[in-house]
């Protein structure tokens, strides 16, 4: 049988530029009559064109697609093939079983397969539904986020669209795995269906010590884990319980959902707290939740230890030696993002390494890899990732502290305090101030430019109780690659005081509707005695200072955060 390819008129939708992790948006906006047509043709218009550049015009590609299971997924999935068989440049397009894959399966495969591209449908962290959110982001060859330019060059293409190209009854059964092949007007195009849980598995047993593993499994340690019904439920179940030996009662929440049963798929201290009040239960030794893609992830210890993603990089980088990967291939350079705490700066400092202070968003840490400056790296909000692909991976991390763990022979808490007696401790928090008022948030922003701009900024005093501040550097954070030297602004505005204590402001832009306000706290501590309080506690009085400097809740009427990490 032979397919028809069909030429359909549309019109531009001026709101399909993607953020810093994809295009997301509420559901229903995805649904609109041709939406998702739109968008992908214009990823496809752009794409032709880097075919062109790399491969000449009869230069033909295979495409990575895959997403975390979310409502509209798999219509989407079905979509997306009608589409790339109408593109002469498409070869072959490579799915998921179900459509369901990790965001760092989709990097790990985009790699294995060598694929030139990826599209990933996952609205990440955010919740799924029909009243809820759904994304598509894309990745390029190296299995990392696609650099703005290319995400800007679709947006342009997306603003003067006037066709796409259809093969309107196109269909393919991805619940089979196998080779398929189809003619379409007389060009051969392929699908193959494949399992990305044993793909991934199999990366994860070249970097880790899977029989040492098992061991420590085994020896009466009681781990369990929280998928929160996102896309890492089948991938902690084969390796976890499969392969490693954890009991399938301890993989909890481990059914990808359309809706994620319920759950707001994001792994911090207020959406996993289930599994944040077992642990506290102190029947467990270790706990991990995950977000919806799968890319997050958050470690809990006994009695529901809390380690901060800040440092629980800094932890994995003091001893990444302990795990074969690294053995194997060398400890290169350390990168995080600028709102993450210095922990990590400290453990690169004493070990002779550079460590790189990026932007949001893990595009920036590709780069850095590519060009073997860099092996670890992460962000506060619960990203850890190596070099072995070009996404955050949060089963990666876990099996990193369970490496660790197995080695040392000790508890997570054990395992901190002794950092913290090494390099001292930096106390970390964030507030979200989530749906603001967009209006209000761009005030509230500008009046701290305002601030900043001031001629007796620069050294101005502030105090709270019986703590001051000095201002020693108030800016907004610029980038300026190190590999392409390409130039990134306007990525958060930040006062750091004498003591090296910071505030920074970030208006997030992953969300669907309204502007999320992130708070960003730090602030180090080498006196001992300290080392074990709470962090709001410490932290308070430069809280309070950052609200009456930005003048939060005057702006936005907002006394309280929607959570705080």
């Amino acid at each position: 049988m032979s397919f028809t390819i069909t030429t359909r008129k549309t019109s531009p939708f001026k709101d399909q530029k993607a953020g810093t992790s994809g295009l997301r948006k509420n559901t229903k906006v995805f649904q609109q009559e041709n939406y998702v047509e739109n968008f992908i043709q214009s990823f496809f218009n752009a794409l032709n064109g880097d075919i062109d550049k790399e491969l000449g015009e009869s230069g033909r590609v295979s495409l990575m697609v895959g997403g975390d299971g979310r409502y509209f997924g798999l219509e989407c999935v079905a979509r997306i093939l009608k589409l790339a068989a109408a593109n002469p440049r498409i070869s072959k397009v490579i799915v998921a079983q179900n459509g369901l894959m990790s965001t760092p399966a989709v990097s790990c495969c985009i790699r294995k397969y060598q694929t030139f591209a990826g599209v990933i449908l996952t609205a990440s962290h955010n919740p799924g539904g029909p009243n809820a959110d759904f994304g598509i982001k894309f990745n390029c060859s190296n299995g990392g986020p696609a650099l703005q330019h290319f995400t800007d060059n679709i947006y342009a293409i997306s603003t003067q669209i006037a066709e796409y190209n259809i093969v309107e009854n196109f269909e393919c059964d991805v619940s089979k795995i196998g080779l398929k092949k189809f003619d379409i007007q007389g060009r051969e195009f392929e699908v193959q269906v494949i399992d990305s849980v044993q793909d991934y598995l199999e990366l994860m047993q070249q970097i880790f010590d899977f029989n040492a593993l098992r061991e420590y499994f085994k020896s009466g340690v009681k781990i369990t884990v929280d998928a929160l019904n996102g896309v890492v439920g089948p991938y902690a179940k084969r390796i976890l319980c499969q392969e490693l030996g954890m009991s399938e009662s301890e993989a909890r929440n481990c059914n990808p959902l359309p809706d994620f049963g319920g759950f707001h798929p994001d792994p911090n201290l207020t959406y996993a707290k289930s599994l944040v009040d077992l642990m506290k239960k102190g029947e467990h030794d270790f706990g991990a939740a995950f977000d919806g893609d799968g890319d997050r992830n958050m470690i809990l210890g006994k009695d529901a230890f809390f380690i901060t993603p800040c440092d629980s990089v800094a932890v994995l980088a003091a001893n990444l030696n302990l795990i074969p990967y690294f053995q194997r291939e060398g400890i290169k350079g350390f990168a995080r993002s600028m709102p993450t705490s210095g922990a990590l700066d400290l453990v690169a400092k004493e070990m002779g390494m550079k460590c790189f202070e990026t932007p949001t968003g893990w595009k920036f840490f590709g780069n850095l890899m590519d060009s073997n400056q860099l092996s670890l790296c992460g962000e506060e909000s619960f990203g850890t990732g190596s070099d072995h692909i070009r996404e955050k991976d949060g089963l990666w991390a876990v099996l990193a502290w369970l490496s660790i763990l197995a080695a040392k022979k000790t508890s997570i808490k054990e395992i901190l305090i002794a950092h913290w007696k090494k390099y001292g401790r930096n106390f970390f928090s964030r507030y979200d101030y989530e749906e603001c008022d967009s209006d209000s948030a761009n005030k509230m922003m500008q009046h701290l430019k305002d601030q900043f701009e001031k001629a007796d900024f620069g050294g101005k005093e502030f105090s709270f109780g019986d703590k001051k501040y000095a201002v020693k550097l108030a800016d907004d954070f610029q980038y300026t690659d190190p590999v392409d030297h390409s130039v990134t602004t306007k990525q958060g505005l930040r006062i750091v005081f004498t003591d090296g204590s910071r505030v920074v402001f970030r208006l997030s832009g992953t969300g669907s509707s309204g502007a999320t306000i992130r708070l960003y706290i730090d602030s180090y501590e080498n006196d001992p005695s300290k080392y074990e309080l709470d962090a709001q506690i410490v932290l308070n009085p430069l809280i309070q200072i950052a609200l009456e400097i930005s003048k939060l809740k005057e702006f936005t009427s907002r006394t309280e955060p929607t959570v705080i990490t």
